[in-house]
């Protein structure tokens, strides 16, 4: 896995920030930052679901941004769903600490996240989230792409992403992986 480090600005005093794939001693840290970035524990709970999840877990395609002290402050996770038959990875959750957001170790963690897939030989990639921040990444609207769930969702918050031109992004439904309920 490639390691990348940024300089973080924002709102936030200036800090370097690296990034890396989680690894073992990394799980509380995960566990912790979902904890903190969301009001109820279901992100935490998915991603340890996730973890144990044979079928839907990928070595590699969880990646932490760190502080200067090796610290994860961020996390951004990919694992596999389908388009319709068609393998494709979900981006989801993806958090950071409270008193790092706005710093850039969200979209530090997801652009790693990317390249990694995109290392893996990964094509495509899903996300459902918020429609103003998702598009910095190269992420459109799904159904652009005949692209849709089983759900309703707002149509501007499910979007998808080639990860390679010679990759169109498949039309299909989304399946997700089963700790998803969707």
């Amino acid at each position: 896995m490639n390691e990348g480090t940024i300089a973080a600005s924002g709102s936030r005093p200036t800090s370097r920030l690296t990034t890396r794939a989680e690894t073992g001693a990394d799980i509380a840290a995960v566990r912790a930052i979902n904890l903190a970035a969301f009001p109820t524990p279901a992100e935490a709970d998915l991603v340890d679901t996730l973890r144990a999840d044979p079928t839907a877990w990928i070595d590699g395609l969880s990646l932490v941004a760190v502080d200067e002290a090796d610290r994860p402050v961020g996390h951004a996770l990919l694992t596999r769903c389908h388009i319709d038959a068609v393998p494709a990875l979900c981006l989801a959750p993806c958090a950071v600490r409270p008193e790092h957001q706005r710093s850039g170790a969200g979209a530090a963690a997801v652009r790693a996240a990317l390249a990694a897939a995109r290392s893996a030989g990964e094509h495509h990639v899903v996300v459902l989230g918020h429609p103003a921040y998702y598009p910095r990444f190269g992420f459109t609207r799904a159904s652009a792409h005949g692209i849709g769930l089983t759900v309703d969702v707002p149509d501007e918050a499910l979007m998808a992403l080639s990860l390679d031109d010679g990759h169109p992004l498949p039309g299909g439904t989304v399946r997700y992986a089963a700790p998803f309920g969707i």
